[in-house]
């Protein structure tokens, strides 16, 4: 990957890269845009299996908290931080305050938070260097999975959105959903979607998730293979991004893509186009699963729990407006997404 022609393509502002020996940290930060506000955005850690990999998924995790801000109206930019390593073996105190030094070196343009591989403890952490982290020990992010349950809580208002939009009831009863990805907005989801009368089929490469998901919901259990060609009405990935590949679009057998991942698109414009050719109404990512991030603003802002949570609601009526867009502009639905972001971004 050549990094500065993928920096103009997406437009992003900074890459920063980070290196410390002594602590071990081996990190990237990528500043997508301050256009709105200072950068938010998580920090995950993943073994990844190049350097190039490392730098193109921040870079296109943080155009989507951009995006995602944007198209919300919150007055925040984009960001993600990756750390190279393996979440399980490779954590260290050291690590996790280098990654603050770097930060509170940026001066308060990019916020971080938690996210895939890390916890609350890592952030905690990274606060001993620098103010500029959230979901820290005694906020209202780092209580139980409230996070992970907001998250879950706004794809399941999207997914109602999207079969009302197109199935022409909101109701899930009777519909079945195959959920991929079991962690932890994935297993929430799913209590969601069974206390809403829905048929579970699910799948995760981790098989004591599977056996819990079937004992706690009844769900049907599938090989992480299979999941694709399922009939179902909702396919929700809900796992890692890029699984709506070429290879993948070919099996689905579903009227709806909506789920918590991120950048599921692999190749955002042939991908979304393969969808839409195959009319399945796809539910932009960064819309559907915006709840982690808009709840994430409201504690910055000093916004109360019942506040955030109606907050979250408004997915439901943002992927409204995100449909009937792409239906009058005659464009897919993740164009017309990043139409109304770029609406926002480009306000004086």
């Amino acid at each position: 990957m050549d990094v500065w022609k993928e920096m103009k393509r997406l437009q992003v502002e900074q890459v920063v890269f980070c290196q410390e020996e002594q602590a071990g940290l081996q990190a990237v930060i990528a500043i997508h845009s301050t256009r709105l506000g200072p950068a938010l955005g998580g920090c995950r850690m993943w073994t990844y299996a190049t350097e190039n990999d490392a730098v193109a998924d921040a870079v296109r995790l943080a155009r989507g908290m951009t995006y995602k801000a944007a198209i919300f109206g919150l007055p925040y930019g984009g960001g993600k931080a990756v750390i190279v390593g393996n979440p399980s073996t490779d954590k260290s105190e050291d690590k996790f305050r280098a990654l603050g030094r770097f930060i509170e070196r940026l001066q308060g343009r990019y916020i971080t938070g938690v996210d895939l591989g890390t916890t609350v403890r890592d952030m905690d952490w990274i606060r001993l260097e620098t103010p500029h982290v959230t979901d820290t020990t005694g906020t209202i992010m780092a209580a139980g999975d409230f996070t992970a349950e907001m998250t879950a809580y706004g794809v399941y208002l999207g997914m109602k959105a999207s079969a009302d939009y197109l199935l022409g009831s909101g109701d899930l009863s009777g519909r079945t959903v195959a959920v991929q990805g079991l962690g932890k907005v994935g297993f929430l989801l799913c209590g969601l979607l069974r206390d809403a009368g829905a048929n579970l089929v699910i799948a995760d490469i981790d098989n004591a998730l599977v056996e819990r998901a079937v004992k706690a919901y009844h769900a049907r259990a599938v090989a992480p293979d299979a999941i694709y060609g399922e009939s179902c009405d909702i396919f929700a990935p809900c796992a890692i991004g890029g699984i709506l590949n070429d290879a993948t679009i070919a099996k689905l057998r579903c009227a709806i893509v909506a789920g918590s991942a991120n950048n599921q698109l692999q190749e955002e414009i042939r991908n979304g186009e393969e969808l839409e050719q195959r009319g399945i109404l796809y539910a932009p990512d960064y819309v559907v699963n915006a709840g982690g991030l808009i709840i994430t603003a409201c504690e910055l802002q000093g916004v109360s729990v019942p506040e955030m949570k109606r907050n979250v609601e408004r997915i439901y009526g943002m992927l409204l407006k995100v449909y009937l867009h792409a239906r009058q502009e005659a464009v897919p639905t993740w164009l017309a997404a990043n139409m109304l972001a770029e609406a926002e971004l480009s306000k004086p």
